[in-house]
């Protein structure tokens, strides 16, 4: 059995495909770990959609905030924006399936390995200030909220970027909102875990006293497997912890990439010419 983690699907189905027999994955044996952004931007958010949840358990999802928005957009207090693909999939006629079996996908996935060994994965990111335990509770604070009679008054206030600064003492939609821009939005942060939304190009765009999330040093030391990023290019230097950027940038011309988390191994298959 092989495990592969993949980043940002976006809608670039054809490539995902594609990726799949470079791998000849098989879903009977392998594992796939995918670190959200399923969907958006691309052609193909539909069928990426239907191909992941048909995998079944074979693959194992987090959301990512284009999956957010999605949901937003169905669910509560969202607007289409100009360059969304997402028409395809709200006006699907399984569109209801796919969107309940999305909206319960967690916010983290733990390998449940002991450390050093124990390898995690998220959309965005880990804020230093936050245990692996206690990050595991709080994705389970969202993820049950997302599961229960509160999700639709939650997408409904979900967007913002207040507060920017995680405090233990938050409660309410603002306590989630901050959860769920920790897992799917951070790139930048200053010391004390006040997130930048403001910054979204390389390492050379970091606003004046703020580093990438991953440079930041933690008492552990997992190996935290991230998508969201894509002008890292699949790269994390002057990383403090064993961090993977997954995110290689197939929606805007670059390639998608499997990395096989027992070897190391990385495998990119070009995006394809967009008509």
């Amino acid at each position: 059995m092989t495990t592969y983690a993949l980043g940002d699907l976006q809608g670039c189905h054809a490539e995902f495909v594609a990726l799949l027999e470079r791998l000849a994955f098989d879903p009977r044996r392998d594992r796939l770990w995918l670190a959200g952004d399923l969907v958006n931007r691309g052609p193909g958010s539909l069928a990426c959609l239907r191909e992941v949840k048909a995998l079944g358990d074979a693959a194992r999802v987090v959301l990512g905030n284009h999956d957010l928005h999605l949901l937003g957009v169905a669910r509560g207090g969202g607007s289409l924006k100009r360059s969304d693909t997402l028409a395809a999939i709200l006006d699907a006629p399984d569109r209801e399936a796919l969107l309940d079996w999305l909206q319960h996908q967690p916010l983290l996935v733990d390998d449940g390995s002991a450390s050093p060994a124990r390898t995690l994965m998220v959309h965005a990111g880990l804020l230093p200030q936050w245990s692996l335990d206690g990050a595991r509770a709080l994705a389970g604070e969202v993820e049950s909220c997302l599961a229960g009679e509160q999700a639709g008054a939650f997408f409904e206030r979900m967007y913002g970027n207040s507060p920017a600064r995680w405090d233990d003492t938050l409660e309410g939609i603002e306590r989630l909102r901050a959860i769920v821009n920790v897992f799917t939005r951070m790139r930048f942060i200053a010391a004390d875990g006040t997130l930048d939304f403001a910054a979204k190009e390389g390492l050379d765009s970091a606003p004046q006293g703020f580093e990438p999330w991953f440079r930041y040093p933690r008492e552990d030391d997992p190996r935290v497997l991230f998508g969201h990023w894509a002008a890292l290019e699949g790269h994390t230097p002057g990383a403090a912890l064993r961090a993977e950027a997954l995110d290689t940038g197939c929606v805007w011309g670059n390639s998608l990439t499997a990395l096989d988390l027992d070897s190391g191994r990385r495998i990119s298959e070009p995006c394809r010419p967009r008509e």
